[in-house]
């Protein structure tokens, strides 16, 4: 309710109450209720000037006022944009760690085997291993390898995996495997205590051979184990499809393993100015411009 004081030709002022409405352009549209008696100016009434001629007509004109309720128009963005919620709070600046603390995402465990009257075959990619720098920046410390995963068969379609033996194929070898063509064969030797005090006394020999009929490879696996006193020999026929498969997985993963995909998800435009303004050398044209 907004209360004008208009001087009237009697000594008292007239008071002329107006209901003040918002309008959608930013102005005020007002409605005359009623006249009523004379009262004392305040210090918050507005003067105006009663004109000495015509009809009678006042217009309020103002700028866009500050006193809007904000909690008004806060609840209606909230219901229609999920993600200005309280439950669903608005991501960090800068794209960096789009999830909050606590609500990472679950890790995931993946795997491919092969099974067959033998012995069975499982795959299971290992990430690589990062070490932190000075500068806040990451290096790869270690890379990631596949682990071949033999166990032995008990019986008809079942397995002892209580008697499994690992063999852990790096980058390289797995280009090995990659490569192979149809007569084509490779091993692979292994001391997982090279350099200990107990180098030698275990050894690991995995041979990939081509089937005398031509479908497939033998991968054959020899585990001695002198500080158990295990000697075991495991091998399982690969098919051709089966083998293709191994290397289309062998072929998508190594990238990974190689830490390759840290790098790519870490490149910014911002990062890439600096550092062709900082290192010339490293910039697209520098190949032609010699």
């Amino acid at each position: 309710m907004l209360q004008l004081h208009m001087p009237s030709s009697s000594s008292s002022p007239v008071t002329a109450k107006y209901c003040i409405k918002i309008c959608p352009n930013d102005c005020f549209s007002s409605k005359f209720l009623s006249l009523s008696g004379a009262s004392k100016p305040s210090s918050s009434s507005f003067s105006l000037t009663r004109p000495s001629f015509g009809t009678r007509r006042l217009v309020i004109k103002c700028r866009q006022s500050g006193f809007f309720d904000q909690k008004s128009f806060s609840t209606r963005a909230d219901s229609e944009d999920p993600s200005h919620s309280p439950r669903h709070p608005p991501a960090p600046r800068g794209g960096r760690g789009r999830e909050e603390v606590g609500a990472l995402p679950p890790r995931v465990f993946v795997g491919h085997s092969i099974y067959k009257g033998k012995a069975a075959l499982t795959v299971t990619p290992r990430p690589p291993e990062f070490t932190p720098l000075d500068s806040g920046a990451f290096k790869v410390s270690r890379e990631g390898c596949m682990l071949l995963q033999f166990a032995p068969a008990v019986g008809m379609r079942q397995y002892d995996w209580n008697r499994k033996q690992v063999f852990s194929l790096s980058i390289s070898e797995m280009g090995s495997v990659i490569s192979l063509g149809a007569r084509d064969s490779c091993e692979f030797f292994h001391d997982p205590l090279k350099g200990k005090s107990d180098e030698g006394k275990v050894r690991k020999v995995l041979k990939v051979e081509p089937l005398t009929d031509g479908s497939g490879h033998l991968f054959n696996l020899s585990v001695q184990n002198k500080l158990v006193n295990v000697d075991e020999n495991i091998y399982i026929p690969v098919t051709k499809s089966e083998l293709a498969v191994l290397n289309s997985i062998f072929n998508f993963i190594i990238p990974y393993l190689l830490g390759w995909h840290a790098f790519a998800n870490s490149i910014k435009p911002e990062d890439l100015d600096q550092t062709n303004k900082a290192n010339p050398r490293y910039g697209g044209d520098y190949e032609w411009s010699r």
